[in-house]
This record gives C-alpha cells, sequence and structure tokens, in this order.
C-alpha cells in the first residue's frame, strides 16, 4: 500500500479520505526534521507544515516521493526548482485559509485603530482614561494591500462597506479589480504614498526579503499604520522600529516575524524585540492569522482535492 507521512496537526478529515483513496497513513504530528529525514524514504507522500524544510538533501532521501502536500501558501520551505528536477508534485491550500487571514487583519487593525489592547490591559487595572483611550475611525481611509493573491483580495473583500478606498499592487497580475468598485489597481509608488494603511500580502523569496525597509519606509505617509500576516522577513525588523520611535510609522500589527523561535533570539534581537514589544502604538499574534477551527478543515478538504486530482 502506498504510504504517506502526516508531520504536523491535521483535521482528521484529511486522513480519514487520504486512507479511504487507498494510501496508508503515518500521523506524527510533533516528529522533529531530524527524524523525518531517518524515516522519509518508503513514503510516496508527505504532509508538512512550516517545520519541515524540505531541501535537496532531503528530497535526495525521499527516493519514492511522489507528492508534497503543503499546508498553507508559504512554499519558501520547499525546494521547488530540484521537486521540477524529481518529478515531485507539489500542492498548497492557500484557499483553505485565506479567509481567517483577512479577518485577522481586519480585527488587528481595528484593535490598534481603537487601542483595544491598551484600554483592556488599563480598565482591567481599574485604570479609567477616556481621553486617552481616544480611537480613529477607518472610514475615510485609504488602505493599501501589496500582493493581490488568496489573502489579499480576501482582505480587499472585507474592507467592503467600510467606506474606505483600496489601492492594491501586484507585480504579477493585471486586471485584477475590474469587477471590484472600491479598489484601484495601481503601482507601488501610489500604495506607498498616499496609503494611510499598508497591509502586505507576500511570499517569501530573495525579491521579498526586506521589501519594507528605511527607503520604504522613507517614502510612506507620515504616520502610516503597517500590518502583515505574510512574512516576517518582509519587513526589516530594525528599521521599522526606527521608523515607529521616529513617528513616520503611526502604528504596526504584526502575526509574522523575522526569527518565530525567541528561545533562539541572539542578544541583538532580544534587545530589539523587547523594545519593539513595549511599544504601545503596536499588536502582535504568534503567526496564527491563518489559524481558525474552520481554516483547519478548509485546508484538509483543499488539499485533499488537490492531491486526489
Amino acid at each position: 500500500m502506498k504510504k504517506v507521512l502526516v508531520t504536523d496537526g491535521v483535521h482528521p478529515s484529511l486522513i480519514e479520505e487520504l486512507e479511504l483513496a487507498g494510501y496508508e497513513c503515518d500521523y506524527h504530528p510533533k516528529i522533529k526534521l531530524e527524524k523525518v529525514h531517518e524515516m522519509i524514504e518508503p513514503y510516496v507522500g508527505i504532509i508538512i507544515n512550516s517545520k519541515i524544510i524540505f531541501d535537496k538533501a532531503l528530497f535526495d532521501k525521499a527516493k519514492n516521493l511522489q507528492f508534497i502536500g503543503r499546508l498553507g501558501s508559504g512554499l519558501e520551505i520547499i525546494d521547488l526548482e530540484y521537486a521540477k528536477v524529481r518529478k515531485v508534485r507539489v500542492h498548497s491550500a492557500p484557499e483553505g485559509n485565506r479567509n481567517a487571514v483577512a479577518e485577522h487583519v481586519l480585527g488587528m487593525l481595528l484593535s490598534l485603530f481603537n487601542k483595544l489592547n491598551q484600554a483592556d490591559q488599563e480598565v482591567r487595572a481599574k485604570l479609567w482614561d477616556r481621553e486617552k483611550n481616544r480611537g480613529r475611525e477607518l472610514m475615510g481611509c485609504t488602505v493599501g494591500i501589496i500582493g493581490f493573491g488568496n489573502t489579499g483580495r480576501r482582505f480587499s473583500d472585507k474592507l467592503t462597506g467600510m467606506e474606505v478606498q483600496v489601492l492594491a499592487y501586484d507585480k504579477y497580475k493585471t486586471n485584477y479589480a475590474d469587477n471590484l468598485k472600491h479598489v484601484k489597481e495601481t503601482t507601488l509608488n501610489e500604495v506607498i504614498a498616499s496609503s494611510d494603511v499598508i497591509s502586505f500580502h507576500l511570499p517569501l523569496n530573495p525579491e521579498t526579503k526586506h521589501f519594507a525597509d528605511s527607503k520604504f519606509f522613507s517614502n510612506c505617509k507620515e504616520g502610516v499604520v503597517l500590518l502583515n500576516t505574510s512574512r516576517g522577513n518582509v519587513i526589516k525588523t530594525v528599521d521599522l522600529y526606527a521608523a515607529l520611535q521616529s513617528g513616520k510609522v503611526g502604528g504596526a500589527a504584526l502575526d509574522v516575524f523575522e526569527n518565530e523561535k525567541p528561545e533562539t533570539y541572539s542578544k541583538e534581537e532580544l534587545s530589539l524585540y523587547d523594545k519593539l514589544f513595549t511599544l504601545p502604538n503596536t499588536i502582535f499574534s504568534p503567526h496564527v492569522a491563518g489559524w481558525t477551527t474552520e481554516s483547519k478543515k478548509r485546508l484538509a478538504e483543499v488539499l485533499l482535492k488537490k492531491i486526489l486530482q
């Protein structure tokens, strides 16, 4: 029987349906990368999340591999060129969690505008300062979306009815906003120069690493608010901190970080993040934007369909 290795927590339906399709599934949601290297050889398929780095060394050990199923969208963890050489099919499932990400982005933005985290903590401490917690409305703002794929498009959908102007930029798409009355397809320069809020929806690759750095921020509107639920390395953190300190960037909501393993922080990283995390005009979450109960099931459904096709 054809064997599939499942290396992360998945909705039970994915395993059930794969087994009904004739696969034998070995479920090891807490498996380490080193162990995958040891046991990969007999498997025709593998289901992975971000902890499994599928480089050439792992491909060379996966002698029987026919497909990789990625729970989510980011494919920077897979050597795609070598996958082509090995004729291994690679399936991702951005359709499965795009709605979760879009809702999370909107939630972070509204929380930031209305100072909800700060207000919540103060009320719990029996502090009652209404003026200090005066919020800001989204209506009338210009929201820039950089990257108009699955999550960027879905975020624009969530903004329908919010009475905002959406400026969208995608280097690899054209005519994507033709049927969207509240979205203007435009240039990167206009998005940067004209947006009150900028949300990043980019894959991570050499072209997008540190896409948002000091030069990027210098061309933004004064007080721009930045949202990132894509990949942490899209923003150069040290430059973001400096821009937040100067007021050039008025606020930031981050679900992703350049280093997402606090136990591995260098002294420099520890100092930087400690300072960043004290800023009141920020809000953070631990890379969970696409991590909902519903998206777990939806990811399984999307990935299963692609694998079986």
